[in-house]
């Protein structure tokens, strides 16, 4: 058989489920996955190698209206995940669904869908009742053009077998990516910052909204004695420093406990983690900031 490959982008709603369904296919964590809205803000690049197939999928931030200079460059990586995909996976939430938002969607990429090979993956069907499935695909067929629309569970893992084998059909005659071993481009201190903002997500609830950026400033990985690095951790206002910090460093003790142990596991290896919060004015809204950063992050993966 001759070797197909290509690339997909993951794009719907926030909270559709994007990152559970490429952790799901990748048998792997590469996307944070918490139940608040935003969580994913780059492309992740995960690859899918098996046998004669390799799937480079890109999951990408939840699909909305820009409301800060963040929320801009969020929807600049939606778009820009478009330009070599093959197949564009437009994931939906069965639970949650309207067709007015549907089409409300359909019709902000129109351009782009008439561009590429088009799913509807409809995710978290265990959460529906048989009966009203069948009436949303029946709808979606009524009133919308896609090449497939595919049920699937993703946290279940119903389904995503299916999947890979409708997408493998899609893909053209190409010689690999990527080595049959790698399961991302992104480096390793992207995915240190990713552990780190995802415990920060689950240890200070509704306490801190998304006005956290974590900074990897020191990776040194050494051959005798743990691996060193040094991470601040970016909020806009001091009252948010003294929130992550808590009463006499108590919180962001039990925050660095947390990463150090879930860093440990990711990287297999010993690692002394430093944590320091400092306060950027408004950074979502500051272009120098965003520039810095985020463009120093995405030339890094493409790169």
């Amino acid at each position: 058989m001759q070797k197909k490959s290509g690339f997909v982008s993951i794009i719907g709603a926030p909270n559709a489920g994007k990152s559970t369904l490429i952790n799901s296919i990748l048998g792997q964590d590469i996307s944070i996955v918490t139940p608040k809205k935003q969580t994913t803000r780059n492309k992740i690049f995960g690859i899918y190698t098996k046998d004669e197939v390799q799937i480079v999928f890109i999951d990408t931030p939840g699909i909305l209206n820009p409301k800060y200079k963040l929320q801009r460059f969020m929807k600049r990586e939606i778009e820009s995940s478009f330009i070599d995909a093959e197949l564009i996976i437009l994931v939906i939430d069965s639970g949650k669904f309207e067709l007015s938002l549907l089409k409300e969607i359909y019709q902000k990429y129109k351009k782009e869908f008439s561009e590429h090979k088009i799913f509807c993956v409809l995710n978290k069907i265990d959460l529906i009742e048989k009966e009203n499935l069948l009436l949303i695909i029946n709808e979606i067929s009524f009133n919308l053009s896609f090449d497939e629309i595919i049920p699937v569970s993703a946290f279940k893992k119903f389904n995503i077998d299916d999947l890979i084998k409708t997408i493998t059909k899609y893909l053209p005659e190409n010689e690999f990516y990527f080595n049959e071993d790698v399961l991302t481009s992104q480096p390793e201190r992207f995915f240190v910052s990713e552990i780190i903002r995802k415990n920060i997500l689950q240890l200070y609830r509704n306490e801190i909204p998304f006005s956290v950026y974590v900074d990897i400033e020191e990776f040194k990985e050494r051959e005798k004695g743990k691996d060193f690095i040094k991470a601040a951790i970016v909020v806009e206002r001091d009252s948010q420093k003294a929130i992550i910090i808590g009463s006499r460093g108590s919180k962001i003790k039990s925050l660095g406990e947390a990463s150090r142990k879930n860093i440990e596991y990711f990287l297999g290896r010993s690692v002394f983690l430093e944590l320091f919060v400092k306060v950027s004015k408004e950074w979502k809204n500051d272009e120098r900031f965003l520039k810095k950063n985020f463009n120093k992050l995405s030339s890094s993966v493409s790169g």
